[in-house]
């Protein structure tokens, strides 16, 4: 003979459905749906955050229904009168300054029910609820990030198509460009709370710049000293864009084309602006190009005045090419 293990609810004492539901941290509620009565266990008041001074009615429970969902749950719980069978809702309510999410379970009104009672529960499900909305928010900014990757790098492709004069050339100088956007992408990591994204400013700088500088002897020849500041992800993309072009001229006509040549980057805050200072030391005879540049200058000047609200400025110096980067300062935390 096969013995049954199940269980029935006479196997449960009062005392060990008690101790269970506190370990679930369920609420118990019983409505009458005629009169309005609401009643609830203590860990209920708790957690709507209520006292038993007055007599609980839903009406007055559901004041403390966020006021986006009151409507929703008061016309949910009306309804059960004529629904038949299980239902759940989800909603937020206020307590004190924290918002909590509960989900509310019971039966509608059928002829099961005795004296037009119904019985259910409160279910605090804020855990849950906030790790959806993360995964939510994440999601989103991953796409936002990759279509304006993919807008950026069609932008990079069509002007490198027209500065370059081989398949190859073009190959290398989008390689290196999406490449850069890539290393500046991997740093900007979302921040606690919602507060969006940030990056240090002299993080983006020294990653972005390490492939150009030496190994062994020459080793550390290029050092970088800005204010500690955080980076967004669009002027993230922006600045990106703008230290690979300035340290690929460099590393073509500048200071770190020859061994001796090194590279100072610097930077001050004035009021909302921010300075930041590329000065090149070391390298050929500086010579000032005729006309307005190709399209690596021009590459330059959009990216600072789309991305950044900035300006550029050459100083074509015997000593060594200065760059002043202008950025606005609200700019760069974007």
């Amino acid at each position: 003979m096969t013995q049954d293990h199940s269980f029935n609810h006479s196997d449960w004492s009062p005392d060990e459905l008690r101790r269970a539901l506190e370990a679930a941290s369920v609420a118990l509620w019983s409505w009458h749906v005629d009169s309005d009565d609401l009643l609830m266990d203590s860990h209920g008041y708790t957690l709507w955050g209520v006292t038993k001074a007055e007599p609980l009615t839903f009406e007055r429970l559901s004041d403390k229904i966020h006021p986006a969902d009151r409507d929703r749950v008061r016309a949910a719980f009306a309804a059960t009168r004529a629904v038949v069978g299980p239902y759940e809702t989800d909603f937020r309510i206020i307590v004190g300054s924290d918002v909590r999410w509960i989900s509310a379970r019971g039966r509608g009104s059928d002829a099961g029910i005795k004296d037009r009672k119904m019985t259910g529960i409160f279910l605090d499900v804020t855990g849950r609820k906030n790790a959806e909305e993360s995964h939510e928010l994440l999601a989103g900014e991953m796409s936002h990030r990759v279509k304006n990757l993919l807008a950026i790098a069609a932008g990079l492709t069509q002007i490198t198509s027209r500065s370059s004069d081989s398949v190859q050339t073009m190959t290398q100088q989008l390689t290196s460009r999406l490449t850069a956007l890539g290393r500046a992408h991997d740093l900007v990591r979302p921040l606690p709370n919602g507060q969006g994204n940030a990056a240090l400013l002299g993080d983006i700088f020294t990653v972005l710049l390490a492939p150009y500088d030496d190994e062994g002897a020459f080793a550390g020849r290029i050092r970088v000293a800005v204010p500690r500041l955080g980076v967004g992800e669009t002027a993230a993309t922006g600045l990106a864009l703008v230290i690979h072009e300035l340290a690929t001229n460099a590393m073509k006509y500048g200071a770190l084309s020859v061994a001796e040549g090194t590279l100072d980057v610097s930077g001050t805050i004035s009021g909302d602006a921010v300075e930041i200072q590329w000065s090149e030391r070391g390298g050929p005879d500086v010579v000032k190009p005729d006309g307005p540049g190709g399209y690596g200058s021009k590459l330059l000047h959009r990216t600072l005045a789309g991305h950044l609200g900035g300006t550029l400025e050459y100083d074509w110096s015997k000593d060594g090419l200065l760059v002043k980067l202008h950025i606005d300062g609200g700019r760069l935390s974007s």
